[in-house]
């Protein structure tokens, strides 16, 4: 995706994902399997997020030092208001995560 750097480091239950989002980048709504933490290592990012599949999109604004927990199959995106740094924690790991490309 352009304005997002991603870095992944894969175990055996879980999964951490280095990400660099940019300014004005926008993780378009998507969902998967795996439960997900997301820590806000600098930046700010805006998230819509579904309560649960079906609901309607709530937004939910993290800064700096904050995390925010995403159940499995749970609809979500992201965007970037600032050049943002995350750690994404994933568990049970899997090779894509919902923005990759279909293949």
């Amino acid at each position: 995706m352009d304005l997002l750097e991603r870095r992944r480091v894969m175990g055996q239950r879980s999964m951490l994902s280095h990400i660099v989002l940019l300014k004005g980048c926008s993780v378009p709504v998507h969902s998967h399997a795996s439960e997900q933490f997301s820590v806000v290592l600098s930046g700010r990012v805006c998230y819509s997020i579904a309560d649960e599949p079906g609901a309607p999109l709530r937004r939910v604004v993290l800064g700096a030092g904050e995390v925010i927990h995403l159940p499995g199959d749970v609809p979500h995106g992201a965007d970037a208001d600032e050049d943002t740094v995350l750690i994404d924690v994933f568990s049970p790991p899997s090779a894509t995560t919902g923005i990759d490309p279909k293949r």
